[in-house]
């Protein structure tokens, strides 16, 4: 949901009030969690990117799969870890690491990993990479761009950049 701080205050007790304006009714969410303990999360709203731009984009890894003669899902991986911003590097204990890997790589297609050597020993530092289903608007933006560049260079048509800029924003 997206909202506004508006207020913040500090109680006798040290602990705050946070008043937050909210676009769009949350009386359920009021009636279901009131004076109980919640979570809370606020982080920056971003628009939600457009099923279309995800076609678009898988609609030329298709192209690029078949002019390179490769597999669409790895050409599909290969954009996402080439993108920065859709990753977390975390270090884990090496008896860990295939269990983590096992149960990321299980969300989806597009949720991959790596890993690298960790200075501390008996760890490994494992690179989790988000699938694009959970990417924002400037995320699919940024993968979009990558796919098209790849694309143009092997001489496939694109969409005009107005085409895209548009496609990127619906």
């Amino acid at each position: 949901m997206k909202g506004k701080l508006k207020d913040l205050t500090r109680n006798f007790d040290g602990s705050y009030n946070l008043t937050v304006t909210v676009n769009g009714d949350c009386r359920d969410v009021w009636d279901k969690y009131r004076e109980k303990d919640v979570a809370v999360e606020i982080k920056q709203y971003r628009e939600k990117r457009s099923l279309d731009a995800n076609g678009y984009c898988w609609t030329l890894i298709d192209k690029i799969a078949a002019k390179m003669h490769l597999d669409k899902v790895e050409v599909y991986r290969e954009a996402i870890k080439a993108i920065g911003g859709v990753s977390t590097i975390v270090c884990v204990q090496n008896v860990a690491v295939d269990a983590l890997r096992d149960g990321w790589q299980g969300r989806g297609i597009g949720w991959i990993t790596d890993t690298m050597p960790s200075k501390i020993e008996g760890c490994t530092n494992v690179i989790l990479y988000y699938g694009s289903s959970t990417y924002d608007t400037r995320q699919m933006s940024i993968l979009i761009d990558h796919v098209v560049q790849d694309a143009k260079a092997l001489g496939i048509e694109t969409m005009t950049p107005a085409e895209l800029e548009a496609l990127k924003i619906a």
